[in-house]
């Protein structure tokens, strides 16, 4: 088993657990006891879980949202099938917002060498443009939140304000017909609603099992959204609400 995959099993498992002794996660990995106490103090540099003499436990609550370390790792190439389709959606020359989170960070990359305006919403998807040939990179004000480096506050508002766009890409934490889009921070939320009123067509990307999920901060309801982009192994049931309630639906077939 590769690193990445024992590291996302490792804090799955102690996240249904709460918390796991070292003997039980080289069980289950299959790895030795020394491998996997030198995964937890990974895991704990990265604020995924808190090590304690012989194991480790959650430092996650119900409804927090899980470290970006963590998720820039987790089903990578979903994310890079979902952020192609969301790409072939876009024509050069277009005005394009890109949210933060690490499925738009892929959306971003898969611009990367387009003849495009492109405004990215994270210092990591910044950092990924910077320098691409074609594209003009328009860089927002605001205050990047930890780890995420997600930008937000008055400042990102305002400039979302000031521009339109003819594309705004969001991610997303929870989406549901029932909830509509929603996201775990405040602030971040708040920056979707600027995006969501600055842009002509909304396109919303987000992995199959957010479809089912709910999260604390309301964004908007899913009539504002022109797109969604999804796995196929999304819920049939949330798919053909959203259908139903005039969104159109891309679904992308994902292997596990």
């Amino acid at each position: 088993m590769v690193s990445t995959e024992r590291h996302r099993r490792i804090a799955e498992a102690v996240g249904e657990a709460g918390r796991l002794s070292v003997a039980e996660l080289a069980a289950m990995t299959g790895a030795s006891e020394m491998t996997v106490r030198r995964d937890l103090e990974i895991l704990a540099e990265q604020g995924v879980l808190e090590r304690y003499r012989g194991g480790a436990r959650s430092l996650l609550l119900r409804g927090e949202e899980p470290p970006f370390a963590l998720r820039a790792t987790e089903g990578i190439e979903a994310k890079r099938l979902l952020a192609a389709e969301v790409a072939a959606m876009i024509a050069d020359g277009e005005t394009v917002l890109v949210d933060s989170g690490t499925t738009c960070l892929e959306v971003a990359r898969a611009l990367q060498h387009r003849r495009l305006t492109v405004m990215p919403l994270s210092l990591h998807a910044l950092n990924a443009l910077t320098g691409a040939p074609l594209l003009r990179l328009l860089v927002p004000g605001g205050e990047p939140r930890p780890g995420e480096l997600g930008l937000t506050g008055p400042l990102t508002e305002a400039s979302l304000a000031a521009l339109r766009f003819d594309t705004a890409v969001l991610g997303c934490c929870g989406l549901t017909t029932a909830d509509g889009l929603t996201a775990y921070d405040l602030a971040e939320a708040a920056t979707k609603r600027a995006a969501i009123a600055s842009a002509r067509r909304v396109i919303a990307v987000a992995e199959g099992a957010k479809l089912a999920r709910t999260a604390l901060a309301f964004v908007a309801p899913v009539t504002a959204l022109h797109t969604v982009v999804t796995e196929e192994s999304a819920p049939r049931r949330e798919i053909e609400a959203l259908t139903a309630a005039g969104v159109t639906l891309r679904t992308v077939p994902v292997t596990p």
